[in-house]
């Protein structure tokens, strides 16, 4: 198939006029259908902060894109601010937005027939969303990161949206003033560009630069800054390139580049939804990838970078101090990467790494050499036991010790959890559990930051455990489970738990345990009914009805399985 598919099919014959026709009418020359087509995917949005200053970006690509001899058009995705939407009926479509947007960029680059797309967005689940979309329609694509968010700043300390939620819970426990609540609100969100410790968005647009998706050096630059513009004009340029030379996503994401994500990933520190997306991208590219191959690259990938939300720093900090290209060398010098894989410059990562200083500089605190690492392995463990046959996901790094066995305290809603939290009816020794908020119990699997934050909050980050069958922002530390499957509205063993029951969380055995003998297991499993939806109608309902299991990625066109049995 031609790499100008629709440049060269829209000049066939005459049979062709009415297509051409079209164009016209939005000021074509008769010379332009012989230019490749290049899709611009805007994610811009006044919605959140994180989306609100891309179309600069977008309008830098469109430029680059007409200079370097391709057809720019542009179409918009959606986005839904997890920030904004957190502790609401909102953040159950937060995770449906990744398939929404996914179904976008596929839907519009296959039935305009592109030849090339350059992907823009900033929130959580613009980029695997994105990816997603991508890896269906396989035409040469770039994906741009729209940048981070500079830190906010009271009283000297640098502040993020986590510094919010938390100031929530000390407020409510009497352990801050009302002007620093209000002085830490009103400041920590200082202008454009996504959430600024290793959360989800930076997470994710990391990967990406070690996936060989997007350039290098590219994920920690500031929205605000004119090199994350100039950066999108690359990119552009860059994917005008792949399109002549033909180089397809699948190319480019492979079982290899996959495990050079996830290395970074882990290396960062970076979040708990990386897992759930991972799997779903290696799912829409048809790459074997499974949820036990995040614990086989965390057993041997050292956390080098100290990051928020259990560190000290934020991206700007690690952009300032050599990106993410001085991580990828330093795992790739470690025999920890694979140099040999692709990337959309047409150059191995490997080649575009050769001219990284092999050691970090001095002058910084963010990046550490293998020998100084944080952290041994990386901190994002898959724990399974009887709680989770299909495995749950814990962010182990920053915790003073990793385990516990305490009382379940049980909760089927966020809301009312926090109430307990807030109230002081959760004590340390507890082990909070939250269920039937999965992908197909919510609906949606929304995260739990407003919980986790209180806890934090209330200073009782290292002495209170919570699993669930949601998942977590990527702002979330602490003693935290989740991604716990099977879920419990899919008949998982989390719906068996019952208020006292004794739970062990132990990252060091890698174990989520009920304490009950089988037998009193299989007494509470036949109990058990399965709740009716909630929904029926809707977004909601569709993602409740073809959702799979969080253990493989959410994802919501395996038909090949069947989808009730999770």
């Amino acid at each position: 198939m031609s790499s100008n598919r629709r440049s060269k099919t829209i000049t066939e014959g005459t049979a062709r006029a009415p297509n051409r026709s079209m164009f016209y009418g939005m000021g074509y020359q008769k010379s332009d259908f012989s230019k490749p087509m290049i899709g611009i995917a805007n994610g811009h949005s006044t919605v959140t902060p994180c989306n609100s200053g891309l179309q600069v970006l977008a309008d830098r690509a469109v430029q680059a894109v007409a200079e370097a001899g391709g057809n720019p058009q542009t179409f918009g995705t959606p986005t839904i601010s997890d920030g904004m939407s957190m502790g609401t009926e909102g953040m159950k479509y937060s995770l449906i937005s990744r398939e929404v947007i996914a179904d976008c960029v596929e839907t519009v680059v296959q039935g305009q027939w592109m030849d090339g797309v350059l992907v823009l967005g900033g929130c959580d689940k613009n980029m695997p969303g994105g990816l997603i979309g991508i890896l269906r329609a396989n035409v040469p694509a770039i994906y741009v990161y729209g940048g981070t968010i500079k830190p906010g700043n009271w009283k000297g300390k640098d502040l993020t949206i986590v510094s919010v939620f938390e100031a929530v819970g000390e407020i409510t426990h009497g352990r801050m003033s009302q002007e620093d609540f209000d002085g830490i609100e009103q400041n920590a969100i200082p202008g454009t560009g996504s959430c600024g410790g290793m959360y989800t968005a930076n997470t994710m647009s990391s990967a990406f630069e070690a996936l060989g998706i997007s350039l290098l050096g590219s994920s920690t630059m500031a929205n605000p800054d004119e090199e994350k513009a100039e950066s999108a004009a690359e990119s552009a340029r860059v994917l005008l390139e792949a399109v002549r030379k033909n180089i397809r996503p699948l190319d480019i994401v492979t079982r290899k580049s996959i495990e050079n994500a996830v290395a970074l990933i882990m290396a960062t520190g970076g979040s708990t939804n990386a897992v759930l997306h991972f799997l779903a991208i290696a799912h829409a590219g048809g790459i074997e990838w499974s949820i036990d191959d995040f614990e086989r690259v965390r057993r041997k990938v050292p956390v080098i970078c100290d990051l928020k939300p259990s560190g000290q720093y934020v991206a700007t900090d690690l952009h300032r101090a050599g990106g993410i290209p001085q991580v990828l060398k330093i795992l790739l010098d470690a025999g920890l990467l694979h140099g040999d894989c692709m990337t959309i410059t047409g150059r191995t990562i490997g080649e575009e790494l050769a001219n990284i200083p092999s050691v970090p500089r001095a002058d910084q605190k963010v990046i550490f050499p293998i020998d100084k690492a944080l952290y041994a392995q990386g901190h994002l463990a898959i724990l399974k036991g009887n709680l989770a046959p299909e495995g749950s996901v814990a962010k182990i790094t920053g915790l003073k010790n990793p385990v516990i066995t305490g009382p379940a305290r049980v909760f089927d809603d966020e809301q009312s959890a926090l109430a307990a939290i807030m109230a002081s009816k959760v004590q340390a020794g507890d082990v909070v559990v939250l269920r039937y908020l999965g992908p197909k119990g919510a609906p949606g699997m929304p995260e739990m930051l407003a919980p986790t934050s209180a806890i934090v909050g209330a200073g009782l980050g290292e002495s209170v455990g919570l699993i669930t069958d949601g998942r977590f922002s990527g702002g979330t530390w602490g003693m935290v489970v989740g991604h716990v499957a099977p879920e419990a509205a899919a008949g998982g063993p989390i719906g068996l738990v019952q208020e006292g029951d004794s739970v062990t969380i132990d990252a060091k055995q890698l174990l989520l345990q009920l304490n009950i003998d089988d037998a009193e297991m299989a007494r509470r499993r036949a109990a058990w009914k399965a709740p009716k939806p909630r929904y029926t109608r809707g977004v909601l309902a569709k993602f409740a009805k073809l959702s799979t299991s969080a253990s493989r990625g959410a994802v919501l066109d395996a038909f090949d399985d069947d989808l009730n049995s999770n």
